[in-house]
């Protein structure tokens, strides 16, 4: 089925992004306006992207800071973002965020689970990661966390990324198009249910189950991943498949205003029933309790002090 492409040059599309970021007061017909703060998100079709525009438009009802979603490949494109300045916020799977840790980086919440999918034609008689070998694999967009977490899942499941298959890195829209036309075997990629890039294919899909790998995912690369229920049928006719979950944080720089940190973890706080995305099937994390379960990323002074003030 065809499709627009997606954005082609992301990484120039976050770093063309002028401004410091500091909430500057600008005069506009009469009023005031703040400029606004800069959100690296993700690919059109995806999770984060989703998200990231649900959370604008929140701000805007609220009178909160302005928020400006940017496109991205992903988690690694963002967290790049953050560490250049081109974006004040961003949205990251909590691997990365964790592996890219600095005293630059904070957080301001954990909000979501996100899944990491593995899908086939259903004609493909491909049953587990193990028959990838030889195949082609789309393993995620370039500067996508999605990358490091298929090298993973295929390296627990006994393969060598870069010997046992032929690896390619497309967006979901891209990737989603050449399992329907054959010239992919199988993608990887992490994301909500469902991911609009995968539904209504030309083709039935169907889901690997990664029961078996997920055990020795967290074996070798830690407890950030765990083993989450995908349920039956969410994209056409398929079983229900366990697979690997691990959480997304909304993070910020350090250095973004105290203020600012706080409007935002109000947003979360008092916006939560109209920041859940389409693809939001799964867990959703927007309460007090589950918000500032970071992990080893601290939580930014100002989101802290927020969280403290509402909840003690």
């Amino acid at each position: 089925m065809s499709r627009a492409p997606g954005s082609v040059d992301r990484r120039t599309v976050l770093r063309g992004c002028s401004g410091l970021g500091a909430l500057l007061l600008l005069s506009s017909c009469g009023a005031e306006r703040e400029t606004p703060v800069r959100l690296a998100a993700g690919e059109p079709g995806g999770f984060f992207w989703e998200f990231a525009g649900l959370l604008a438009a929140a701000a805007d009802r609220s009178g909160a800071p302005p928020i400006r979603p940017l496109r991205s490949g992903g988690s690694d494109e963002n967290l790049d973002a953050l560490a250049d300045g081109s974006a004040e916020l961003a949205l990251s799977l909590r691997d990365a965020a964790v592996e890219r840790a600095s005293p630059l980086l904070t957080a301001l919440g954990c909000v979501y689970e996100n899944y990491f999918q593995v899908a086939v034609r259903a004609d493909s008689g491909i049953t587990t990661v193990a028959d990838l070998r030889g195949r082609v694999v789309s393993v995620g967009a370039p500067g996508s966390g999605a990358t490091r977490l298929s090298e993973r899942v295929l390296t627990a499941a006994g393969l060598r990324p870069d010997r046992d298959l032929r690896p390619v890195r497309q967006t979901m829209r891209e990737s989603g198009d050449a399992l329907a036309a054959g010239t992919v075997d199988a993608v990887m990629w992490a994301g909500g249910l469902p991911t609009p890039a995968f539904t209504g294919l030309d083709v039935p899909i169907v889901l690997l189950d990664l029961g078996e790998v997920v055990p020795e995912v967290r074996r070798r690369y830690g407890l950030a991943y765990e083993p989450v229920r995908v349920p039956a049928d969410i994209y056409g006719r398929h079983p229900a498949v366990t697979t690997v979950g691990v959480a997304n944080l909304l993070l910020a720089r350090r250095d973004v205003p105290d203020t600012t940190a706080a409007a935002v973890v109000d947003l979360l706080l008092d916006e939560s029933g109209r920041l859940v995305p389409s693809q939001a099937i799964g867990s959703q994390f927007l309460d007090a309790q589950s918000l500032i379960v970071t992990g080893p990323v601290p939580l930014h002074p100002g989101a802290a002090d927020e969280y403290r003030r509402r909840h003690g």
